[in-house]
């Protein structure tokens, strides 16, 4: 029997020898200097603009780029093809590409004043380059609220445990934001209280549960749960937008999730997002690390509440379930969809938007970047590695191989439990606080995500740096009143959550994920891009492999897993074959096809621009470079 430990060491090893060796090149590469002033102190404004300390900025930067998808997209790619290929894509691809995606994003947009990977591409390759960078930024982030709000409610519905401790720490947090920036309290004694309290809240959450809705089905809520609608008489909940594809209580979720989204995004930094990520990340960091160390005991004492009191590979996981999978996964290709299947956790896309949008705005010194954006990376890699764990320890029924987010929560939860055994924590107590760690992840993300469609949309319409709009300045005809909508900060989030609901609530939830996939890592491929850009613009004696060579490489997976997306399992399967049997199904089918080959065109027109870009600079020699703070 081949025990779990080998899982969690090999991205030990790996990401080590990442951060001590490969990091540190790069800091001396991108020539970070202390004595630099970054943006957060340039442009500073209590709300946006804000210095951080950095651990703060860690635990922001940490729980906003580490959402579902480093949990869905290993278990369902472990479920496929067997957990080996599942563990050398994280593995390898982390350290030497997603986290240099992740550490470079995060420099460039140091040196173009936090501005984001759209405005800086649009530097070098002109407004048109930027434009359709940038829109399709903003479409990725809509798909992202829809999705990880979903995820969120499924959550809450599987563990109203959760739902409580959720808004235990939120209220916590709004008071730590008062206690540090308002009150100036003492920073150690604040984070000893503040902490405390907020895994006290989770013991609170399993004491006193709630949900909206009453369970339906075969499903039931734990023992003492306070169902809302029972007390306020609102009745089963079948008449809420959405109950017949998921729930009722999932479904009444859905949009009360998206207005705190909205409105924590408008919120200046210092008030929620920055005290409320720094807690939620001792929760991650308790998570993600405890499992870590519980696998070490489990393996070293025999401790787990398993048959044997060790942590082995389930019997029903396969090492290597061969190229095209599992039969039940009907016929999928390891390569490339492996690669897509597993995004965040190895690289992502909507981190370089985090990185050039939030975080920039509020790192203190540079050197920093090197931590919080090569490092965050790598702690997300691990999250992924625990997620393969979970998944091996508890095994897999059949339907958590059709990538549902429903169906590989409870394989997260689960495995999660049983992994906590170890460290004498009952199976009853870790199986709710490792849901609870998803949780925390996913608000974070999401509300993150909201803010940085503002970002995007403020660049489209080209506010200055350190300028903001409320969005209700509207007049002077149709454009402009659109154009002041779309980048308010108290109306930008009902641009981005409106479609994104109308989505979730249309019952095609799975659609969403597939295009949430393909675009995350379409956006990858496009940030590597614009640091490639950056790079042979800055100095033409820099080397561009550390970022030309995952560039291209993600380029290539990507169309190649679009063009099967598009042409097999839409149009070949669903539509000439009839898998698709209703009018939505169809529908459905048509939109996918369309929207990846449009995905497509824009990474080769980019890809042209760029390549264009950087012969022009490397032709003309040294006279053409600019220097890196000048823009």
């Amino acid at each position: 029997m081949t025990q779990v430990i080998w899982i969690v060491l090999a991205v030990l090893v790996t990401f080590s020898v990442g951060y001590l060796g490969y990091s540190k090149y790069l800091a001396r590469f991108l020539e970070l200097d202390n004595e630099n002033e970054t943006p957060a102190h340039k442009y500073e404004d209590g709300q946006e603009y804000v210095p951080s300390k950095k651990p703060v900025l860690l635990g922001h930067h940490y729980s906003s780029i580490a959402g579902g998808a480093p949990i869905v997209g290993p278990i369902t790619a472990g479920a496929i093809w067997g957990w080996v290929p599942a563990l050398l894509w994280i593995a390898i691809g982390n350290p030497l590409m997603g986290s240099v995606h992740d550490f470079v994003s995060l420099s460039g947009s140091l040196r173009h004043e936090g501005k984001s990977i759209g405005y800086i591409v649009g530097e070098y390759v002109g407004e048109g380059g930027k434009n359709m960078l940038l829109w399709f930024a903003f479409l990725t982030i809509i798909l992202v609220v829809g999705v990880f709000a979903l995820v969120v409610a499924i959550v809450f519905d599987a563990y109203p445990q959760v739902t409580t401790a959720s808004t235990v720490y939120i209220v916590l947090a709004l008071l730590l934001g008062v206690y540090l920036y308002q009150l100036n309290g003492p920073f150690l004694p604040g984070t000893i209280v503040f902490v405390t309290l907020v895994f006290a809240g989770v013991y609170a959450g399993i004491q006193y549960p709630f949900a909206l809705f009453p369970a339906v089905g075969d499903a039931s809520y734990p023992a003492g749960t306070l169902v809302l609608a029972d007390v306020l008489g609102l009745g089963s909940g079948q008449w809420i937008p959405g109950a017949s594809a998921t729930n009722p209580n999932s479904a009444a979720w859905v949009p009360i999730i998206m207005v705190y989204a909205g409105i924590a995004s408008a919120l200046p930094v210092w008030v929620l997002l920055q005290p409320r990520d720094y807690l939620s990340s001792f929760l991650l960091y308790a998570g993600v690390g405890g499992s870590l160390v519980a696998v070490i005991v489990g393996t070293i004492f025999g401790t787990a509440a398993t048959e044997t009191g060790s942590l082995v590979i389930a019997d029903s996981m396969g090492a290597f379930n061969g190229f095209w999978g599992i039969e039940g996964a009907g016929l999928a290709p390891l390569f490339p969809l492996l690669f897509i299947t597993i995004a965040c956790g190895t690289i992502s896309g909507f981190h370089s938007l985090v990185s050039s949008g939030t975080t920039a705005k509020q790192l203190n010194k540079e050197t920093d970047a090197r931590l919080i954006g090569y490092g965050g990376m790598l702690g997300e890699g691990l999250l992924a590695a625990v997620a393969l764990s979970t998944l091996a320890v508890a095994g897999f029924a059949e339907s958590a191989a059709g990538g549902g987010i429903g169906n590989a929560l409870p394989n997260f939860a689960t495995g999660g439990g049983i992994i906590f055994t170890s460290l004498g924590i009952p199976q009853s107590f870790g199986a709710p606080f490792m849901a609870l760690v998803l949780v925390s992840f996913l608000l974070t993300s999401t509300d993150t995500a909201v803010r940085l469609g503002r970002y995007m949309m403020e660049d489209i319409v080209g506010l200055q740096a350190g300028e903001t709009s409320s969005g209700f300045n509207v007049g002077g005809g149709i454009r402009s009143t659109l154009g002041e909508i779309g980048r308010g900060r108290y109306t930008n989030p009902l641009v981005q959550a409106i479609p994104a609901y109308l989505m979730v609530i249309s019952g095609e939830w799975l659609t969403l994920w597939a295009l949430f996939g393909g675009a995350n890592q379409l956006l990858a491929a496009l940030a590597l891009l614009t640091a490639t850009v950056w790079l042979a613009n800055w100095d033409d004696s820099k080397q561009l492999y550390s970022t030309g060579v995952p560039m291209a490489i993600m380029t290539t997976i990507t169309i190649l897993g679009l063009s099967w997306l598009a042409f097999y399992s839409n149009l070949y399967q669903n539509l000439i074959q009839g898998g698709a049997e209703s009018t939505a199904a169809i529908a459905s089918s048509v939109v996918q096809i369309v929207l990846a080959l449009v995905l497509i065109g824009l990474a080769l027109a980019l890809v042209k621009k760029g390549y264009d870009n950087i012969s022009t600079v490397r032709d003309r020699g040294r006279a053409g470079a600019v220097e890196p703070g000048d823009d």
